[in-house]
């Protein structure tokens, strides 16, 4: 902002790469944290189910919420949040790690 006012408004970017090591364990924690939620409505339990058990990506994307990433920081409120998860076929955990290739060069060369 230009004219020196500060926006109360930040938005935190975080990219996470998991490994994926047991895929039955994360499958069988997502279905039950899928069957003790007892706000999901039934027709929606079953698709989530599926999906789950389909896509072990799915599975992550449903123990991974934002909201408990920022609960406990004080001074501040979630005001949005958006997550979403994919399988990385060509991710090389032996590679260097590089700023440029996450989309985040701006930000490691000080510009963002």
């Amino acid at each position: 902002m230009s004219n020196g006012e500060t926006s109360r408004f930040v938005r935190l970017h975080v990219e996470l790469v998991m490994e994926i090591t047991d895929a039955d364990q994360l499958t069988g924690a997502a279905l039950d944290h899928i069957n003790a939620d007892p706000t999901i409505p039934e027709e929606e339990r079953r698709q989530s189910e599926e999906t789950v058990r389909e896509d072990p990506a799915e599975a992550l994307a449903h123990l991974i919420d934002p909201f408990d990433l920022v609960t406990r920081v004080p001074g501040t409120e979630l005001a949005q949040a958006s997550w979403s998860s994919e399988e990385m076929t060509d991710y090389d955990p032996d590679a260097e790690w590089d700023a440029a290739e996450w989309d985040l060069a701006d930000d490691a060369d000080g510009e963002g």
